[in-house]
């Protein structure tokens, strides 16, 4: 391969791993070998490292060409080193056996090592929403604690109400992929309770009413998740709506949340309901409705396998 080739290609990677204020700083400092065993992942961090194809393919790349963008990491007060951007770079070494990584060590307050490991992973493609709202929130909390103003709690005001001047999440907006409307909306996500979350993650939940039901308590999202176990649906934006109104009237009971969820709207699949009280003894009291589902089915199974071969005799 040409040098020139090589040079571009060296290029491109770079780009696609770092931001320019990374790539800036690199230039200035020193490349230092660590032993992976001695980098711990940074605390709470948001972004997921998949064993995708994609992290396959680096760590095809890494066994055969090494690192080629370094990572960055900061000195444990005792001793090691914790990852701020690299995390990606360090599975794919251990995945290509290597021993050692390339980093940058840099000494960092907690707040600036939060504002790079965010701003290192957000142009990042196909990142999940949970990915995104826990970013944003530490990002913003993280600006706040350094003097900065936010205005995180959005349960005093409308997700769509006009934004302030001078708020950090538009701040954040002028370097981030989404607007800070957008932003406040991933933000309520943190809200979710996990297995609603990870819902949203599946895209089993859209995002709009995914933001309504973040404003229910933990109790009521719990209730939620287990009715729309029960009946085989999600909530649409405008049934989310109503049950974020009857939370905050205080109404939101479970009889509350059935009648709703079973209101009639588009594509809802037909269901068969049956009393839970008819199959209650049958199953140890807080069984999930999902569990209960797919019991009586496989008996059914069984059942029906007997009559074939009852018929069969």
């Amino acid at each position: 391969m040409a040098k020139s080739n090589v040079s571009s290609l060296l290029t491109s990677v770079d780009d696609l791993f770092t931001t320019q204020a990374e790539r800036d700083t690199a230039s200035r400092e020193t490349v230092v070998d660590i032993p992976l065993e001695e980098i711990s992942d940074f605390p709470d961090h948001p972004f997921k490292v998949r064993m995708d194809e994609a992290m396959m393919e680096m760590a095809d790349s890494i066994r055969r060409y090494g690192v080629l963008v370094p990572g960055m990491v900061r000195p444990k007060p005792e001793g090691g080193y914790e990852m701020v951007a690299g995390h990606r770079r360090k599975m794919g070494s251990t995945l290509a056996q290597k021993e050692t990584m390339p980093c940058l060590v840099r000494d960092l307050t907690d707040d600036e090592a939060i504002i790079i490991m965010v701003d290192s992973n957000l142009q990042r493609e196909s990142l999940l929403p949970s990915e995104k709202a826990f970013a944003y929130k530490m990002k913003l909390e993280a600006m706040n604690r350094q003097g900065q103003r936010t205005d995180l709690d959005e349960t005093l005001r409308p997700v769509g109400a006009k934004l302030r001047d001078a708020r950090s999440d538009e701040q954040l907006a002028n370097t981030a992929p989404d607007s800070a409307r957008q932003i406040q909306r991933y933000i309520r996500l943190t809200y979710l309770t996990h297995p609603l979350l990870d819902m949203v993650d599946e895209g089993k939940i859209a995002m709009r009413p995914a933001v309504e039901l973040s404003y229910l308590s933990e109790k009521e999202q719990i209730t939620l998740q287990e009715m729309m176990e029960l009946e085989d649906c999600t909530p649409s934006h405008a049934q989310a709506i109503k049950m974020r109104r009857f939370a905050e009237e205080g109404k939101l009971s479970e009889d509350v949340i059935m009648s709703i969820m079973q209101e009639e709207k588009p594509n809802q699949k037909e269901q068969f309901r049956m009393p839970r009280e008819r199959i209650s003894k049958y199953f140890p009291a807080g069984t999930p409705a999902q569990k209960i589902e797919d019991t009586i089915i496989k008996a059914l199974e069984l059942y029906q396998r007997q009559r074939n071969r009852d018929r069969e005799r």
